[in-house]
């Protein structure tokens, strides 16, 4: 029986951790820098097109928004939630607004115990962008022992397939909205792949 993802929907947004929802079950963040295509990538994930919406302006939406499903395979049955963090760089704000939306962030990140897997999203154009860095460096600051970090490199249908063929051949998640797109990572094998990491904590 090949995985399935079951009632997708889309839970609340919040600005800081006491707005939160429940810590009921295993959570997945998901990051990267603004524009990498996170809304793209959580609709494909959670199979409902429409599900996270696109910011006009790159950079300027600092909600957390909290999506939930079902996972299901020929051994388990899973309630998850996914976590969408604010992109990073971009954002046209003042630095004070810019310190309390990372103070809010750092706060969520660090106190939220049901996270049990990070997805740095990365544009697979762009492998070496000093954000990318950033974003990594961040992690490491707090991550715990329970928890874990994943790349999955986006918008895979902008390469030739000899590029496709690089991150492939070292075992690199290559995600494509485009389902038929050629050498890419199977979407039913993405899904294993993050839920399995994050059953590791």
């Amino acid at each position: 029986m090949a995985n399935k993802i079951l009632s997708p929907r889309f839970i609340t947004s919040a600005s800081k951790l006491l707005e939160c929802p429940s810590a009921d079950c295993i959570e997945i963040a998901i990051l990267g820098r603004s524009n990498v295509g996170k809304s793209s990538f959580i609709n494909l994930f959670l199979g409902k097109n429409g599900l996270a919406k696109s910011s006009s302006t790159p950079g300027k939406t600092q909600l957390i928004n909290f999506f939930g499903a079902e996972y299901i395979d020929e051994s388990k049955t899973l309630a998850f939630k996914i976590v969408d963090l604010p992109g990073f760089g971009y954002a046209k704000v003042s630095k004070g607004q810019k310190r309390e939306w990372d103070k809010n962030l750092v706060e969520f990140l660090s106190q939220r115990n049901s996270i049990k897997l990070f997805l740095h999203l990365i544009d697979s154009r762009h492998t070496d962008l000093e954000n990318d860095k950033s974003v990594a460096d961040f992690l490491k600051g707090f991550i715990r022992g329970d928890q874990s970090i994943l790349q999955i490199y986006t918008k895979a249908d902008k390469l030739k397939n000899q590029e496709k063929m690089r991150f492939l051949s070292r075992n690199q998640i290559l995600a494509s909205t485009n389902l038929s797109e050629p050498k890419i990572t199977p979407l039913a094998e993405v899904r294993k792949i993050v839920i399995d990491k994050a059953l590791e904590g």
